[in-house]
């Protein structure tokens, strides 16, 4: 499988994000990728819910979504939309921070939504409370691809190193890792992070993520940390597409997962504990 990486700057204008990510898909298919990688919120990166509210829709109604599959029918390239905001039915008003997998034939193959919501005090300035706008998921997701069983996880997912394993005993041999990372955790925390669920699991870990300081109409511009990437099973970095926009290729080669888990079959060897 040929992986495109599609870092994005995504505003909070969603169809100024389309035209982005349309652009993106073009070039990736002009390169001969057979699977094209989003980021997380691609539509719209916003911290203002009214400004949310007013331009964010639902799954049946949203416009990115339906453009995304008519484009991946077109060009006959699956896609991982990494997530989109969208409105939800629940009391509360509540959005959802949905991904999915979409084939070459624009079909949704699987949708997955988010479990752990980012709410923390990363330093006095900056604070997110994702869950005062976000309503967590509650379903682990494994999809069926022609290029491997993929394990789907959302950003602030990462540090949960228990819901990856889930998804490679259940037979996922790619996780995806779509982010809108924080700079200031993203320098620290973010490539360890993803190795650490590479090696782990035996898995390959295809992150694409938002990068730079977003424009914003409404509400408080963000900075993200950028640096899409790639891991192989051994934990090797096999991409690390920078802090720049654009599209990044890889060659996936799923053999090495077989490779690694002969080497270390550390997923066949949990064992029940008492205490503390």
């Amino acid at each position: 499988m040929r992986a495109a990486l599609l870092q994005m700057t995504s505003s909070d204008l969603p169809e100024d994000n389309l035209q982005q990510a349309r652009g993106m898909l073009l070039e990736a298919k002009e390169a001969g990728a057979d699977f094209a990688f989003l980021p997380e919120v691609m539509n719209c990166l916003s911290t203002s819910r009214s400004h949310q509210k007013a331009v964010l829709q639902t799954e049946e109604d949203d416009a990115t979504l339906k453009a995304l599959q008519a484009l991946c029918a077109e060009l006959e390239i699956w896609l991982l939309v990494g997530s989109l905001g969208l409105k939800t039915e629940d009391a509360d008003g509540r959005f959802a921070n949905r991904s999915f997998v979409v084939s070459d034939k624009g079909e949704i193959v699987a949708r997955y939504d988010k479990i752990h919501m980012f709410d923390v005090d990363v330093t006095p300035e900056e604070t997110y409370r994702e869950s005062d706008g976000y309503r967590p998921g509650d379903r682990a997701v494994v999809a069926q691809t022609p290029f491997g069983a993929i394990g789907m996880s959302i950003c602030y997912d990462v540090r949960f190193g228990g819901l990856h394993r889930t998804l490679a005993q259940h037979g996922a041999e790619i996780l995806t890792v779509p982010a809108a990372f924080s700079h200031v955790t993203g320098r620290a925390h973010w490539e360890t992070l993803l190795r650490a669920r590479a090696i782990e699991t035996g898995c390959f870990v295809i992150a694409p993520a938002q990068t730079g300081q977003h424009p914003t109409t409404r509400g408080q511009s963000r900075r993200t940390h950028g640096h899409s990437m790639v891991i192989a099973p051994w934990g090797e970095v096999l991409a690390d597409a920078g802090e720049a926009k654009g599209v990044t290729l890889v060659d996936v080669d799923l053999s090495l997962v077989q490779k690694a888990r002969r080497q270390v079959p550390s997923l066949q060897h949990d064992r029940d504990f008492d205490g503390p």
